[in-house]
């Protein structure tokens, strides 16, 4: 597969420095994880501006995050813990529903946010179902007290 690779090359620099407030600037801030050196700009951050490329970026994001809550929750039913892994997984999952509508309720239209809502109940409510047909290590299952002080009864 081959990758697109852009160029910047100054050709002509007249002195004249412009300088942006990027807070009054509506776009979404996307920093770049690549490690490799390269020559040219280093590019620490950059803010997208242009609404349909914001919309693809973060839909792409969300996809990757769905898909590795999917496959931890079926790895989640390969093994054979005491349930704190699904406790775990189901707290990032709630956390990820909540950073989702605060970040990206301003990008994204209500349609597709009802959707991904489902999505991630319905991976919520799977994950749930786990925890509650594996039974938790943590948890001792004691006689009552009563018994207890009726079998002391007996032996006297």
């Amino acid at each position: 597969m081959k990758t697109k690779s852009y160029t910047v090359i100054k050709t002509k620099y007249d002195g004249e420095v412009t300088l942006k407030n990027y807070k009054e600037i509506e776009g979404y801030k996307v920093s770049p994880k690549n490690s490799f050196p390269y020559k040219g700009i280093a590019v620490e951050s950059m803010y997208l501006i242009k609404p349909s490329f914001i919309e693809k970026i973060i839909k792409k994001k969300i996809k990757r995050k769905l898909e590795f809550y999917l496959n931890y929750l079926i790895n989640l039913s390969d093994t054979d813990d005491d349930g704190a892994s699904a406790r775990i997984a189901l707290d990032e999952l709630t956390r990820y529903k909540e950073a989702v509508e605060f970040k990206y309720r301003k990008f994204l239209d209500d349609k597709y946010l009802n959707l991904l809502n489902k999505k991630i109940s319905l991976l919520e409510h799977e994950i749930k179902s786990k925890m509650i047909t594996k039974p938790s290590k943590d948890i001792k299952y004691e006689e009552p007290i009563e018994e207890k002080e009726e079998t002391r009864r007996r032996r006297r």
